[in-house]
């Protein structure tokens, strides 16, 4: 699991930044090393990113929002993902998925109150044989039923 670090200094991000550079298209590496320092892309992060690689702060969050796995704003402990994709939905992914931010208290990307769980949509796990799918902490499950995801909550702290 990928250690959070509330405030991260300006000098660390842009050690991190730095570190990328090197790289033909930095901008996505630079994203995955400082979330993976930081557990999201604070918004901080954002100008010193465009300054460094001479793009508009636009480009940056486009960027950040574009792609599922980036994020904002610091996750919880675990991270379970619902596909939401068709043919997850076509097989009852969509009960799932309803019934999992019930339980949870949450809307999608929330976090329940004691930090143990984040929930986000994704579009496609790749499962489409074995939906409806779900991911926890980058395990993919299939065949995810309400029963199943209540086990899987459960053993996320949920």
């Amino acid at each position: 699991m990928t250690q959070i670090t509330p405030a991260p200094r300006p000098e660390d991000l842009r050690e991190l930044i730095a570190s990328q550079m090197h790289l033909e298209g930095p901008l996505l590496p630079i994203l995955h090393a400082i979330q993976e320092s930081y557990g999201h892309v604070p918004q901080s992060a954002v100008p010193l990113i465009a300054d460094a690689l001479n793009i508009g702060k636009a480009e940056v969050h486009g960027v950040i929002s574009f792609y599922h796995d980036f994020r904002d704003a610091p996750a919880g402990r675990h991270v379970v993902k619902i596909c939401r994709a068709e043919a997850c939905q076509a097989v009852g992914g969509t009960a799932v998925a309803e019934h999992a931010l019930q339980r949870l208290g949450v809307e999608w990307h929330g976090t329940t109150a004691n930090g143990a769980v984040t929930i986000e949509p994704v579009y496609c796990l790749g499962l489409c044989a074995c939906a409806p799918a779900a991911m926890v902490d980058g395990r993919v499950v299939g065949r995810v039923d309400a029963a199943r995801m209540d086990e899987l909550l459960s053993e996320a702290g949920a």
